[in-house]
């Protein structure tokens, strides 16, 4: 997600900036975005916040649920989380075939992508330290059981690896942003490498997911993009729709190694996205199920 003012020079870096991915040019895909009024706008926030703070507060309570039960709860809470936001859902796909361990993947756009693939496909996020201090979204992450990544630290990375084989291997479910960075949806980024050795030392299959939003620019957070000012355009925009497309399983036992392997999950997700009929920004689409943070490695 967003980098620090000196990164290291081996992060991977996106060329979005929120002056470039929030302008909406004439004619570009997201020409005609319609602005809901600062009223609306505001009452949405107020929601969006209100009820991540209920979540938190609930959170020790539903620990004593039985696993079950607590999982439902989260998975209704993520997608009350997004719609109280003003975002409308559709998800493709079948999430409840897909069952063992998996190394799930998804090109990386927006803070949002978190609770959207968090209630279809629950799971151990892999994110980058500096989210587990950000306001409200860092407690949440933490409560999630998010495994945290120092990027500033290469030789960490080995020991993340490590950690998410473990979940893999014990039957779990792990869900990274392998771009490295979010990119605005204009353009993505290549897959990292470094996740999916998770995938081969623990013998799992990697599910690719894809996701837009329409209008692109309002969800875009990239760059040096201010939280706030991030989620002052998502509620301010009057019809903001989220699409999650659930793809097929890639078996990692067919690839001898983690950048093939990365590669075949990023050729599905940018051939799927290349079929995608261009959508418009007035879609309506309703919110049903159908599941954190970035993650800067290496290749």
């Amino acid at each position: 997600m967003n980098g620090s003012t000196a990164p290291s020079p081996w992060l991977p870096t996106a060329p979005c900036t929120p002056g470039h991915c929030a302008a909406h040019p004439p004619g570009g895909r997201d020409h005609g975005w319609e602005r809901a009024g600062a009223v609306l706008a505001a009452a949405r926030l107020t929601a969006g916040i209100g009820t991540v703070l209920v979540g938190i507060l609930l959170a020790p309570a539903a620990g004593l649920l039985p696993a079950a039960v607590r999982l439902a709860l989260v998975r209704g809470w993520l997608r009350a989380v997004v719609r109280a936001f003003g975002v409308r859902v559709r998800y493709e796909g079948t999430a409840a075939a897909v069952d063992g361990p998996l190394l799930v993947v998804a090109n990386h756009v927006s803070w949002l992508d978190i609770p959207l693939v968090a209630a279809v496909l629950p799971g151990r996020m892999v994110a980058k330290a500096e989210v587990r201090r950000w306001p409200l979204l860092g407690t949440l992450a933490a409560l999630g059981g998010t495994l945290f990544i120092d990027r500033d630290r290469l030789r960490a990375l080995p020991g993340t690896v490590r950690a998410m084989s473990g979940v893999l291997g014990g039957g779990g479910r792990v869900v990274v942003f392998p771009e490295g960075s979010t990119w605005c949806g204009r353009a993505r980024g290549r897959f990292r490498a470094a996740a999916f050795q998770a995938a081969l030392d623990s013998g799992c299959a990697v599910l690719p997911v894809r996701i837009d939003y329409r209008p692109t620019g309002a969800a875009a957070y990239v760059a040096d993009d201010p939280l706030g000012a991030s989620l002052w355009r998502v509620v301010s925009a009057r019809r903001m729709v989220a699409n999650i497309r659930i793809l097929d399983p890639i078996s990692s036992i067919r690839y001898p190694d983690r950048r093939s392997l990365a590669a075949a999950a990023q050729r599905a997700v940018a051939r799927d996205s290349a079929n995608l009929p261009s959508s418009s920004v007035h879609q309506r689409a309703s919110s049903r199920s159908a599941a954190a943070s970035s993650f800067r490695t290496p290749a």
